[in-house]
């Protein structure tokens, strides 16, 4: 038995090898597939400028954790920003938004529930109207990601916020959506309790209320200068 193992597993490796093609000619140059880079089409020529929020394609989610059994998630549905963007500087990028924190909504809220939150212990809607981001810094960290760090006023408190954020990409623009577009996805985090939000933080060590840290979620496109060779009158698309 032990004199026929080494020709079965010369067998085995002989049945696994690659066999070349009938049809093929044994002089044939051997072609390499070109490196997976050169097969993804180049970026296009983004205009610079001036961008405003799409409303109709743009989100913004935030979720806190309840008791350490889920992470409850709500939204903004009133908001605006205004971008200066430049693709190929980065650094010269700028970002503005304003929050309006009485269009806030919340799933299935049980009575009461929604005005307790725009109220005196938490969001104090009635104080303090608008919710507020200024960027001060655009830093890349690859080719198509990078940081906003920017001052969030909340609560009437004002304090720096980092965003990481990815580009997703964009077009200058054609005949049915006459302006460029751009579009991102963005993440960042910030304790509530630094904003003077601390109503409800579990005791230290314990999960028993409401977490301090705020989980934020942001999906948004903007619309920037027309595309050159728009025809007149050309509207850009409903959604």
């Amino acid at each position: 038995m032990r004199s026929i193992l080494p020709v079965m597993a010369l067998l085995a490796l002989a049945a696994c090898s690659p066999q070349p093609a009938a049809d093929k000619k044994a002089d044939a140059p051997v072609v390499a597939a070109p490196p997976a880079a050169a097969l993804k089409p180049p970026k296009a020529d983004i205009p610079a400028g001036d961008y405003t929020l799409d409303k109709h394609h743009a989100t913004l989610v935030f979720s806190v954790s309840h008791l350490g059994f889920s992470n409850y998630t709500a939204a903004f549905a009133d908001f605006d920003a205004k971008l200066h963007f430049d693709q190929n500087n980065p650094a010269a990028s700028t970002l503005e938004a304003t929050i309006n924190p009485m269009s806030l909504t919340i799933p299935a809220p049980p009575e009461g529930f929604l005005a307790e939150l725009t109220g005196a212990q938490w969001l104090n809607t009635a104080t303090y109207p608008t919710i507020t981001f200024k960027s001060t810094k655009v830093e890349t960290t690859g080719p198509d990601t990078g940081k906003v760090t920017g001052d969030l006023t909340l609560h009437g408190v004002t304090k720096p916020v980092v965003l990481d954020v990815t580009y997703n990409g964009g077009y200058p623009g054609h005949p049915m959506d006459p302006h460029a577009r751009v579009g991102f996805s963005a993440k960042g985090a910030f304790n509530r309790s630094d904003f003077g939000i601390a109503y409800g933080v579990p005791a230290p060590g314990t999960t028993m209320g409401v977490g301090d840290e705020v989980q934020v979620m942001i999906e948004a496109e903007f619309s920037g200068p027309p595309l050159a060779t728009a025809p007149a009158g050309a509207a850009a698309p409903k959604p």
